[in-house]
């Protein structure tokens, strides 16, 4: 589990890393540019970690309430948000 949060933590997309209980290990949050970007580093990225063996992906549509000083995880540029649960 350390190799995978570690490796995960040094993915330039990656903005959270969280070690959660329940059915999965980590929920992971990336920042990307556009879906085409998303894709890319789920698929060439995070799936080429050893250790993570599936994820199931959420994209965020909306921040209702979340860190930062306007409420949102995104900054401007950054229009696709992904949460990444990585199952045990």
């Amino acid at each position: 589990m350390d190799d995978v949060v570690e490796a995960l933590s040094r993915l330039d997309k990656v903005v959270d890393l969280y070690e959660v209980t329940g059915e999965f290990d980590i929920v992971t949050v990336v920042s990307a540019s556009d879906i085409e970007e998303f894709r890319d580093v789920l698929k060439n990225k995070i799936m080429k970690v050893k250790g993570v063996k599936s994820t199931v992906s959420s994209i965020v549509l909306k921040t209702h309430k979340g860190s930062g000083s306007n409420g949102d995880i995104l900054n401007p540029t950054s229009p696709v948000s992904a949460s990444f649960s990585h199952r045990k």
